[in-house]
């Protein structure tokens, strides 16, 4: 269940860090992001049912939650246009959460312990640019998203899929190395202006663009 999460995790943030770029409509995004958050809600819960509540098993639902619940606000704040303070101050608190987790894998999966850091990060990219008005954060956080939908994602549940995940302290310094080089290469696209803020959908108005907010976990 946890790697099937991870696996709509890396669809979810693939869209939305497109959206963030103008790429795809947000109301599209925030649909994608609603269903799919919904489904990882579920998941979750079918996960708990099966596993008991080791500590495993409840850090690993934790994170289940965290993204799931993050997708379906997301979805519901484009959709209901209820604005992204809220959103923002949500993923400001996850953002902190992610960081706990992420300590709290180190001694038991190196790896994933490494990926909730990035996570983190890209929770507080949300809280700044959503709860702080750091519109200047959207073309970096829209890249970090793209590149960190698979690197992040999709490849490591694939890997947890094929039972071929590594909790190695050697490849927790290999993800280490690939995440500084999605935040470094979001970071370089982001100065060039490639993919700043624009609407794919040209017909929306100048304030319903205002309050629709960038997606992640």
């Amino acid at each position: 269940m946890p790697y099937i999460c991870l696996l709509l995790s890396g669809a979810a943030l693939l869209a939305n860090g497109l959206s963030a770029l103008g790429q795809l409509p947000r109301r599209d995004a925030a649909v994608f992001s609603l269903v799919l958050g919904g489904t990882q809600l579920v998941l979750g819960v079918v996960h708990l049912s099966g596993t008991g509540t080791g500590s495993e098993a409840l850090m690993t639902a934790a994170g289940m939650f965290l993204f799931g619940l993050t997708y379906v606000y997301a979805g519901l704040d484009v959709l209901l246009g209820l604005g992204s303070k809220g959103l923002g101050w949500f993923c400001g608190m996850v953002a902190f959460v992610g960081l706990l987790l992420a300590g709290a894998w180190l001694g038991i999966d190196p790896p994933l312990a490494v990926l909730w850091v990035c996570w983190s990060v890209l929770w507080g990219l949300l809280f700044a640019s959503s709860a702080l008005g750091a519109v200047r954060l959207e073309p970096f956080a829209g890249w970090a998203l793209v590149l960190a939908s698979q690197v992040t994602a999709t490849v490591p549940a694939f890997l947890g899929l094929a039972g071929v995940w590594p909790r190695s302290a050697w490849a927790a310094g290999v993800v280490a190395l690939l995440v500084a080089a999605v935040f470094l290469a979001a970071r370089a696209l982001a100065r060039r202006g490639r993919g700043g803020p624009r609407r794919a959908n040209a017909g929306a108005s100048e304030q319903a663009v205002g309050q629709e907010p960038l997606t992640a976990g």
